[in-house]
């Protein structure tokens, strides 16, 4: 029974505040600490925001591309370590962990200074060779390459396990047939790791698409949602904000349960293959 009460406590200091932002976004009035049922004019007026509108546009753009890149990437990277000796191959699976439990603080400083440093080594160069390109600054390129770098270790870590877990037979019964490797990639790896890799895709693109220390450090002039509420907030918290966060929260919740069912649905079509 105190076990129960325990989680349910645990549960309750985790998630209450986020149920609060949601309920405080249909405030009717215009603080954002005393509620006033009921209103979704807030939602309305967030939407109609230009500069909310473009924080949102630069946010689905630096998440898609990040996205994308870490996917090709971290599975080409599964594939590659498929074939390396064991030694290597558990260091580089030490340091893709690594990745994922460094906190985000610690990237961001580390990243920040590995660019400042490339900048210095390549603009004078550019400058003396090329004196019409433009110097290298921090932007969307930098947050980009750091969101990639970042959440190519938890595709890694996604599609890794279903390699690990699929039909090897089905790989053999290929090779028996002269199948060449290529055509035994598109028409048997590729269809069972599929849904791992869209998984990998979107988890990918909501961790970058929330992600505010990281973007924080180099995304120099440009401005990301996350970073536009940060700003925000240090006025004072508003429904139009809470109205944001709302929709940042389902949109990530959506994402993330998509991902989980498709990973559900290849593990459910693997125990009745075997079955």
């Amino acid at each position: 029974m105190w076990l129960r009460s325990y989680s349910t406590s645990l549960y309750l200091f985790l998630y209450a505040p986020i149920a609060l932002i949601v309920l405080f976004s249909f405030n009717a009035g215009r603080s954002g600490l005393a509620f006033e049922c009921c209103s979704v004019q807030w939602f309305g007026r967030a939407f109609g925001n230009p500069f909310i509108m473009e924080a949102l546009g630069n946010s689905a753009f630096i998440a898609f591309t990040s996205a994308v890149i870490a996917t090709l990437f971290g599975t080409l990277a599964v594939f590659g370590l498929q074939r390396a000796g064991r030694k290597v191959r558990l260091l580089f699976e030490a340091l893709t962990y690594c990745a994922i439990i460094v906190p985000g603080i610690v990237i961001g400083i580390s990243t920040l200074i590995a660019f400042i440093s490339l900048f210095d080594l390549i603009n004078p160069l550019l400058a003396a060779w090329l004196p019409d390109v433009p110097r290298l600054n921090m932007g969307f390129f930098t947050v980009i390459a750091a969101h990639s770098l970042f959440t190519m270790a938890l595709v890694m870590v996604i599609v890794r396990s279903r390699v690990d877990s699929m039909d090897k037979a089905l790989l053999e019964a290929s090779a028996d047939l002269y199948a060449p490797p290529m055509q035994t990639f598109w028409r048997v790896t590729l269809p069972q790791i599929s849904p791992a890799i869209m998984a990998g895709f979107l988890l990918a693109f909501t961790f970058s698409f929330d992600d505010f220390i990281i973007a924080f450090f180099v995304a120099g002039s440009e401005t990301t949602l996350p970073i536009y509420i940060f700003s925000s907030i240090r006025r004072g918290v508003t429904p139009e904000i809470n109205a944001v966060s709302t929709v940042i929260i389902c949109a990530s919740l959506a994402l993330l349960f998509t991902s989980r069912h498709l990973q559900n649905r290849r593990t459910d079509a693997q125990e009745s293959h075997h079955a």
